[in-house]
């Protein structure tokens, strides 16, 4: 049985990511070539053209069903496109905080991707100088008052998928109670 006929058959000749079951074809997902089914997906032309550069955010909510499938390359495929879609769209945001990857797929997921670097190019350590990467996990160690939002940051909360490019020097970006703050690297751990 032929790679593009596996998908077929995995995919139920629909996407693997809309669901739509015209124009489909077969794609590697990187770093990996077509060699095996494991290592590709079956999608429809609309995916494949936005996944370098996805415009169309509201064809992209479609990632909310996609993103819980079994297969390690199509949610590799949802986590870079939410990724990308995170830097300006709040619910592509709220679905990476719920996306769990195994630790070998979240490796896969992020190889090739571009590491945001701080506006000055600072490098960010945390509490015990570790250094920080975008997208990382990190527990709070201290109680944060977080001003202007009215509430506590209490010490071993996590905050996942961790942003480098906020405003002040020696912070990271991160969702806490669903708001998104900047927290001072010295009050962090990474997990």
């Amino acid at each position: 049985m032929s790679i593009e006929q596996q998908l077929l058959a995995r995919s139920e000749h629909s996407c693997e990511l809309c669901k739509a079951t015209a124009n489909l074809d077969l794609h590697a997902v990187a770093p990996y070539a077509a060699d095996s089914a494991e290592h590709c997906a079956l999608l429809c032309t609309t995916c494949q053209q936005e996944l370098t550069d996805p415009t169309d955010h509201n064809h992209w909510r479609c990632l909310n069903d996609s993103m819980w499938s079994t297969e390690p390359a199509v949610q590799v495929l949802a986590w870079r496109t939410l990724k990308k879609l995170s830097t300006d769209q709040t619910w592509a945001q709220d679905l990476l905080d719920m996306l769990y990857l195994e630790p070998g797929v979240q490796e896969w997921a992020e190889i090739g991707q571009a590491e945001d670097a701080a506006d000055d190019g600072e490098i960010l350590l945390d509490s015990n100088g570790v250094r920080l990467a975008a997208g990382d996990t990190v527990t709070i160690i201290k109680d944060l008052d977080v001003k202007g939002a009215g509430f506590t940051a209490k010490r071993g909360t996590t905050v996942k998928n961790i942003s480098l490019n906020a405003s002040l020097a020696g912070h990271i970006g991160g969702r806490v109670n669903g708001v998104q703050i900047q927290l001072a690297v010295q009050y962090l751990k990474k997990v």
